[in-house]
């Protein structure tokens, strides 16, 4: 060994960077699971009834293999993830409309999905009404997944591995329907979005507050956004007509395709603000791709007709400096513990090991 330096041998390194994945890898693909689902304090009862699906550590990891496989699609091709990415607050945000099997392009963008179990109705026209059966809209669909449930159950029942889950899951290893469906809600029910630095700052936590900025943004956001987009889920869970035009190609009306009301023409659910900073484009085509060019719309854009929002048929005016205001408040709304959570992630082993 010469004076000053270490001679380790090359095989002593490599064992120590192999040995350093692995250890990374196991953090990263086996976190501890907890599936405590707690409403936090000051929110309201959730609507989802866990009593019908009580949530297990082996039906939560049965649910997050079946979201992140293509397996549930005609040709194992689309999985749920493919447009519903955790990083974005599981959306697709670089597409305005869903993209599906055999390239296939959809009529809709692409949902958020968090806080469901506050949440009574589903899609942007709330054509199911049940989280327990809304994975079946984008399994059938022949835009999305293009498949049938029954085709589903048969490649599954064909899987091992698969069949061990379900076992451990729900007792038994024959796989069907109920429990398909039951499995996907006990994941995707535990996305809860509550830990946002607006949530620490009504928190009252510790070195946390908003600046300046987000407070005058905050103000402005209560007095002109907050009939529609209410705290702490920052939406009313409602159908409004925001003002927007229905686009000439896809020709969509929004709710009334469900009701076939006309007072129910160009309403579509008011989207959830959290994590908003990170899941555009916006509305519920994507034909926004900024933030600005949101509030462009509803100070300068609103296009007055019958079923025109009351909340919004009085001017909105905000100066540009306000507008940015706004979007800085906007800004606190995002997640990063939910958006990078270890429990929602792809665990690619996961199939092998059960």
């Amino acid at each position: 060994m010469k004076s000053g330096k270490l001679n380790i041998p090359k095989t002593w390194l490599l064992l120590t960077v192999i040995l350093g994945i692995m250890l990374l890898f196991s953090f990263a693909l086996k976190p501890d699971v907890d599936v405590r689902f707690i409403t936090p304090k000051g929110w309201p009862k959730p609507v989802y009834d866990f009593n019908k699906n009580k949530i297990t550590v082996n039906g939560f990891k049965l649910g997050r293999a079946l979201f992140y496989d293509p397996i549930l699609s005609r040709d194992s091709t689309i999985s749920c993830a493919s447009c519903h990415l955790q990083s974005t607050g599981f959306t697709h945000s670089d597409h305005t409309l869903s993209h599906g099997i055999d390239g296939l392009i959809g009529t809709r963008n692409s949902s958020t999905l968090a806080n469901l179990a506050w949440s009574n109705s589903f899609m942007w026209d709330g054509a199911v009404n049940n989280l327990e059966v809304q994975a079946i809209n984008p399994i059938t669909n022949p835009l999305e997944m293009d498949s049938k449930l029954e085709d589903v159950i048969r490649k599954l029942n064909n899987s091992v591995p698969y069949k061990r889950m379900f076992y451990k899951a729900f007792g038994d290893s024959l796989v069907n329907s109920k429990g398909l469906l039951k499995a996907i809600t006990q994941f995707v029910v535990m996305f809860e979005s509550n830990n946002s630095k607006y949530d620490k700052v009504k928190r009252n936590e510790k070195y946390v507050s908003f600046t300046e900025q987000e407070d005058r943004g905050y103000i402005l956001f209560k007095k002109n956004c907050e009939s529609c987009h209410s705290e702490p889920l920052f939406t009313n869970n409602k159908f409004e007509n925001n003002g927007l035009t229905a686009d000439p190609e896809l020709k969509d009306y929004g709710r009334m395709k469900i009701t076939n009301d006309a007072s129910d023409s160009l309403k579509f659910k008011v989207p959830s603000l959290r994590n908003i900073f990170v899941s555009g484009p916006y509305m519920h085509d994507g034909r926004f791709r900024s933030l600005e060019k949101v509030l462009d719309h509803y100070t300068n854009g609103i296009q007055q007709s019958a079923t025109l929002s009351e909340k919004i048929k009085a001017p909105i005016v905000l100066t540009k400096a306000e507008k940015l205001d706004i979007i800085m408040f906007l800004r606190t709304l995002n997640d990063k513990e939910f958006v990078y959570d270890l429990r929602f992630r792809y665990h690619p082993v996961e199939l092998v090991e059960d």
